[in-house]
């Protein structure tokens, strides 16, 4: 019988961050569709655009991604993973194996501003703590990903409003 070959691991997105961000929010890890676009939360029914959207009063979901980006940005908004690789089948968070963190010891260099930590969703939530330790306000939200669907799109929202305090 033939040896298995591990996975191959895959590689998340650089931080979208600058200067004058304030506010980081951070996900688990992109699922499949984002890996294949290369770009955050890319899967059509994730909600994530539209939530940020609501919040800085802008149609997020209407505009191209890089436009996306540098309305974060005009809004101190970063973005970012939690994981920087892991091996996963498919787009669940409960697949992630082998996870390797973020190098996180930058934020404060690259982001003097930077004084609230927000996560987006439960697996990227284990790390509030770390955040917390190191002087961030943090917040845990409710998933945006379609995965999890035991919220309404408003009751997340009503939650996701804890970004902009």
């Amino acid at each position: 019988m033939p040896a298995t070959r591990p996975p191959s691991l895959l590689t998340g997105f650089p931080p979208v961050i600058d200067q004058q961000t304030e506010i980081l929010i951070l996900g688990s890890f992109p699922g499949a569709a984002s890996l294949d676009a290369q770009q955050y939360y890319a899967h059509p029914r994730n909600q994530f655009w539209k939530l940020v959207g609501s919040l800085i009063k802008e149609d997020l979901p209407g505009l191209p991604y890089a436009e996306r980006l540098l309305s974060l940005k005009a809004h101190r908004i970063g973005v970012w993973d939690v994981i920087a690789a892991c091996a996963r089948e498919g787009s669940l968070d409960s697949a992630i194996r082998q996870a390797q963190h973020n190098d996180f010891a930058l934020l404060k260099q690259e982001c003097p501003k930077l004084h609230r930590v927000c996560f987006n969703g439960k697996t990227s939530g284990k790390q509030e703590a770390v955040f917390a330790e190191a002087g961030f306000d943090t917040l845990v939200l409710p998933s945006s990903s379609p995965a999890y669907a035991l919220m309404t799109f408003e009751q997340k929202l009503a939650l996701w409003r804890g970004i902009m305090l």
